[in-house]
């Protein structure tokens, strides 16, 4: 982690601390990040240093107005605007990693062909928790590839329970 990124990150965490929203703002920059790094469209225009930064804002605002927190917004927007774009995602996983580690957790990235509602969610944090004598936090990401079941990532640890995964499992006995 480049020292830029930890202190873009650092920067982060102390905003939404002050907002007193930091789960919240949590949620609201890893959802932003895994549509940026899933939309190839979107991360060009982004990034695209042709492109004046005020226009580069005014797309990030178009896309989170109302749907995430004003802070949130103006985070993404002041990466974005500072020609930061490509570094986003290295930069919101340290910002999520330092804001887990302040609470003694780690953060399990969970893939999942269908949302998952606040239950199964406490129960997929319990169960991951259970099998890594850690504290984790669970994020979803909806991703149709999966299939069905789930994959999640804790660091370097994945845990692959995905039909696609099994799928490909049966493939090489036969």
């Amino acid at each position: 982690m480049s020292d830029r990124t930890d202190g873009y990150a650092d920067a982060a965490l102390a905003v939404a601390r002050a907002e007193g929203q930091l789960g919240a703002i949590e949620d609201d920059l890893f959802r932003f990040t895994r549509t940026f790094e899933g939309n190839d469209s979107l991360r060009m225009a982004l990034t695209d240093p042709a492109m004046p930064a005020c226009r580069r804002i005014s797309v990030v605002e178009e896309l989170m107005g109302g749907k995430a927190l004003p802070a949130s917004t103006a985070l993404i927007s002041a990466i974005v605007g500072a020609g930061r774009a490509s570094e986003l995602p290295e930069i919101v996983n340290a910002f999520l990693e330092k804001a887990a580690s302040e609470r003694d957790h780690e953060v399990a990235e969970v893939r999942s062909a269908i949302p998952l509602d606040d239950s199964q969610q406490q129960r997929l944090a319990a169960a991951l928790s259970a099998a890594t004598r850690k504290q984790v936090e669970v994020k979803v990401v909806v991703d149709a590839s999966v299939l069905g079941g789930l994959v999640a990532r804790i660091g370097d640890t994945v845990i692959d329970g995905s039909v696609r995964h099994r799928l490909e499992q049966l493939k090489g006995t036969i």
